[in-house]
């Protein structure tokens, strides 16, 4: 396991909310192809990182985790504190550390939280679901002055969005907050994983995307897109519908919660310009003739998150601050 050296350090623009002089902070981002890690010190710069292949089971998880963990604090001294916070996909109650139907991992069940900090001699380990892990990060990497509350919105395998005010997560009474991809808007359309028909998962997410346009060999959005501007059909009228649906998906974000920013991420943001204009342009016309969305500036808000920083394992990191 190398350590990244061609990653760029964390830029800040800002003093961190969450500085903390006594620990350093390990992130750790469980993808369903990779584990990203990091190394934070006690005021919030990158020290170190590695990424590693991610494999399936409990006893496989834990282990990797381990091992990245390792990695990453083994030039630490011996009387350096630290905490360890992992995002991960699934159902995730960061008070009790449980994991639950992580299925691109494998995972029923797992008591991750207290397992690892058992494993860690007792260390201070924070789980949180990987969106708003990314969530944090995000804000946390990208600050601004003028918002005390972000969203973001994660076009990934399914649909998401992380909610961060004043520099910390929300999650809800009961740890739901955010999950918008199962928000039925067409209930006679395509069944979701959720048991519900017409979800905005269903048609908004990379996921869905691979599943609307399967005829190609590698990531679907770049490919609907070409087929739409060369005159097929077919492609336009999958376009629009996805594009439409992700415009749905940042016109609830922004009437619910009324972020300042709404931030975008998530493996289809990976197609870049051409999905972001298209999805302005969606925004646009919608507040045609309406002065309350022409006012809420929908489109202005939107702003695709970097693919070049670790926003996911950073904002695991900090979440074990809130600990």
């Amino acid at each position: 396991m190398a350590e990244q050296a061609s990653m760029k350090p964390v830029r800040q623009t800002r003093p961190m909310r969450f500085a903390d002089k006594r620990r350093h902070l390990v992130g750790v981002d469980i993808g369903g192809t990779k584990i990203e890690t990091v190394l934070l010190g006690p005021d919030g710069s990158l020290l170190k990182s590695c990424r590693t292949a991610a494999r399936q089971g409990n006893e496989a998880v834990l282990s990797d985790i381990m091992t990245s963990v390792r990695h990453v604090t083994r030039t630490l001294g011996k009387y350096d504190a630290f905490s360890v916070g992992i995002g991960i996909p699934g159902q995730v109650q960061p008070s009790t550390g449980m994991v639950r139907s992580a299925v691109n991992l494998g995972i029923d069940r797992l008591p991750l939280g207290p397992v690892l900090s058992h494993r860690l001699d007792g260390a201070v380990v924070h789980v949180e679901n990987d969106v708003n892990a990314a969530a944090l990060g995000a804000a946390t990497l990208l600050p601004t002055e003028c918002e005390s509350t972000s969203v973001l919105i994660n076009f990934g395998t399914g649909l998401a969005a992380g909610v961060v005010s004043d520099g910390r997560i929300e999650h809800g009474d009961t740890g739901i907050c955010g999950e918008i991809g199962h928000i039925a808007v067409e209930p006679h359309m395509f069944p979701c994983s959720c048991g519900q028909h017409g979800c905005l998962e269903t048609v908004a997410s990379g996921g869905a995307v691979q599943r609307l346009w399967p005829d190609t060999d590698g990531p679907a959005m770049p490919e609907l897109i070409a087929q739409a501007e060369h005159g097929n059909h077919k492609a336009q009228a999958v376009l629009d519908m996805v594009i439409d649906a992700q415009a749905t998906a940042v016109t609830i974000v922004a009437l619910c919660v009324d972020p300042g920013r709404i931030l975008l991420g998530g493996g289809l943001l990976r197609t870049g310009e051409p999905m972001i204009r298209r999805l302005k342009t969606a925004l646009g016309r919608r507040a045609d003739g309406c002065a309350f969305l022409t006012a809420a500036d929908l489109g202005g808000r939107i702003t695709p998150v970097p693919t070049d920083q670790p926003i996911g394992a950073v904002g695991a990191a900090l979440s074990a601050r809130e600990d």
